[in-house]
């Protein structure tokens, strides 16, 4: 489901589980997750959220990064909840919001320690490109899917 005002708490603790775990937090993170909606929603981007029972257990967002391009980005699932599909399912759904909006390419930053997600970006047709003025000092990966129009 879109995300809204109400599910910020969930927004931001989801992620800063796994930001902190792996030790990848950094001051632009705190100033997305302290406000979504200004950093992302309102710039062009979205954010879906998956619910189980009216709890909210993962998230995926699109940040507009330039003209027809946007970044994958704080996407996480509940631990108990992994394994099960879901990051995928919210994956594809920004997948498909991309190319519904004429995205000719989406980007995403990451780091060698996710090897679980990057498997998954790469099964899902993301391919390796040079990391090059990452606004992330902990991105040590870039990933690229380009639209065929």
């Amino acid at each position: 489901m879109p995300y809204e005002d109400i599910h910020h708490e969930a927004f931001r603790d989801l992620n800063m589980e796994w930001l902190v775990k792996y030790n990848l937090a950094e001051e632009l993170d705190l100033c997305v997750l302290a406000n979504p909606s200004e950093e992302i929603l309102r710039p062009g981007g979205f954010i879906w959220i998956a619910v189980d029972n009216g709890v909210v257990i993962g998230t995926a967002a699109l940040v507009k990064s330039g003209h027809h391009e946007y970044e994958l980005a704080k996407m996480s699932v509940a631990v108990p909840y992994r394994g099960k599909g879901i990051g995928r399912k919210l994956i594809e759904t920004c997948l498909e919001r991309a190319r519904q909006i004429g995205a000719e390419k989406v980007t995403l930053y990451s780091n060698h320690q996710l090897g679980a997600a990057l498997k998954l970006y790469e099964t899902l047709g993301f391919h390796y490109v040079p990391v090059v003025d990452s606004p992330f000092v902990t991105a040590d990966i870039k990933m690229e899917l380009t639209f065929a129009h």
